[in-house]
């Protein structure tokens, strides 16, 4: 698999990527090898969704970038992983990753992905940001007319 992502066409494959029945190891292996390779360009090993997915696999990231040093293909990285975590962890942990589905979205149109939409921002986003921003508003405002 590529991991050299310096080109800009060349992206890690989808998080909703089986690879055995793991969802997002085909693409945290890419995104790793990059790393190690300093091919990575800008993507970030390991980002906050390798992490949450780690977690749920209960492995550390330094276990798996130990591990993928000694198991450079997807049989062995994937065969070392399966020896680790129960199908509970697994379901739960892609159950998890499914329910994130507006930073897959957000992944595959960005990295090209044929038909995919980037999804607009929730309104709850929106109205949490304006609340938000009039609470700061009114602390200003009553530290300026105390003061």
């Amino acid at each position: 698999m590529p991991t050299d992502f310096c080109d800009g066409r060349t992206f890690p494959r989808r998080g909703r990527e089986a690879l055995g029945e793991f969802l997002w190891l085909a693409r945290v292996f890419d995104k790793a090898r990059a790393k190690m390779n300093r091919t990575h360009d800008g993507y970030i090993y390991p980002c906050p969704m390798d992490r949450a997915m780690m977690r749920r696999w209960r492995i550390s990231p330094s276990e798996f970038t130990a591990a993928i040093a000694e198991r450079p293909t997807d049989e062995l990285i994937l065969a070392w992983l399966s020896e680790r975590v129960t199908s509970d962890k697994i379901r739960e942990a892609n159950d998890w990753l499914l329910r994130q589905e507006f930073a897959l979205d957000r992944q595959d149109a960005e990295e090209g992905v044929p038909g995919a939409v980037a999804p607009k921002v929730p309104s709850q986003i929106i109205v949490g940001l304006v609340v938000a921003l009039l609470m700061l508003l009114a602390t200003w405002l009553a530290r300026v007319l105390h003061a």
